[in-house]
């Protein structure tokens, strides 16, 4: 177990870096900074003096160092625009962030599973299908096409809901909605699928020819060999928390840190970005790292398959 983790927490890291050489390259070809912090019609004297105090007169290989330097002695940059910590600010707008992302998540989980689950059990049935469509409207419908419509239905038609702001905790529905429904039909969709394929198995045959009752059947035996596939989504949408957000809190006005990706983008305010991406990556890989080491205690076969 301990030569699996650590295969996995290597490629973790490597992965981390390769999304911050990935941010740092992609940010300098996008554009100047000095050209938009400072406008068009700034005499080239101060674009260059904007650009000599930043350290964006470097050559690019030398940026490139002191960023990773920097990065891995804590220092994550000060922003263009607010001339304050990047960092701080990113940290600054977690709070609002998590108001949608918890939630969001939670509906996820406690309606997307055992509507799946519950789907399986009954196949064939009006609630399957039910559920099959349901899923289908709510995975494939893009967020921002789903917010405008909750918008359109719930605030401009029935005026019941805010169609933007943070300002009291209604307004936060229809974002946490919008972030949710597309998850719930995923989880749906694939837990409808792993249970029917587990409870097409022969030991769930078996445990039932010899007698064991039904509801023994599924919550020894089936359910935790369900568990598999559904944990790799559930890790996935965890480490994409952050990422969803950002079109959702452009949408709804929401001051999380999405709706901060998007302004510090739009002005180019480089350390701002990159202190989202990494939050971003470090996440995204966290969370995997976390199911890859829950599959390796779930299902002993990977820890030996990581072994050789």
């Amino acid at each position: 177990m301990l030569r699996f983790a650590s295969i996995r927490l290597l490629r973790a890291m490597i992965t981390i870096l390769a999304v911050l050489t990935f941010a740092f390259v992609v940010l300098r070809m996008s554009g100047d900074p000095a050209q938009v912090m400072l406008g068009p019609d700034v005499p080239q004297e101060s674009v260059d003096a904007f650009r000599k105090a930043w350290g964006l007169d470097q050559p690019l290989w030398i940026q490139y160092l002191a960023y990773i330097k920097a990065i891995f002695t804590g220092d994550f940059g000060v922003s263009m625009r607010d001339k304050a910590s990047a960092m701080q600010l990113v940290i600054d707008r977690i709070p609002a962030t998590l108001q949608l992302t918890i939630p969001a998540l939670f509906l996820k989980v406690v309606i997307g599973i055992p509507a799946g689950v519950y789907a399986a059990l009954h196949r064939q049935s009006a609630v399957d299908r039910g559920v099959i469509l349901a899923a289908i409207f709510g995975f494939t419908i893009p967020s921002f096409v789903m917010g405008l419509l909750l918008v359109l239905i719930f605030s401009i038609t029935l005026g019941l809901l805010p169609s933007g702001g943070q300002d009291t905790w209604q307004h936060g529905i229809l974002p946490t909605l919008t972030m949710s429904i597309g998850g719930i039909g995923i989880l749906a969709r694939f837990s409808r699928s792993a249970m029917i394929e587990v409870m097409s198995q022969p030991y769930i045959r078996t445990a039932s020819a010899k007698g064991m009752a039904w509801q023994d059947v599924v919550w020894r035996h089936a359910l935790p060999n369900a568990a598999v596939p559904i944990v790799t989504i559930v890790g996935f949408m965890v480490g994409s928390l952050i990422a969803g957000a950002v079109v959702v809190e452009s949408i709804f006005s929401w001051p999380g840190i999405g709706r901060l990706l998007v302004v510090s983008v739009t002005n180019r305010d480089l350390a701002v970005v990159q202190c989202i991406l990494l939050m971003i990556a470090a996440t995204m890989v966290v969370s995997n790292l976390i199911v890859d080491l829950l599959y390796g205690w779930l299902d002993p076969r990977l820890r030996a398959q990581s072994a050789h």
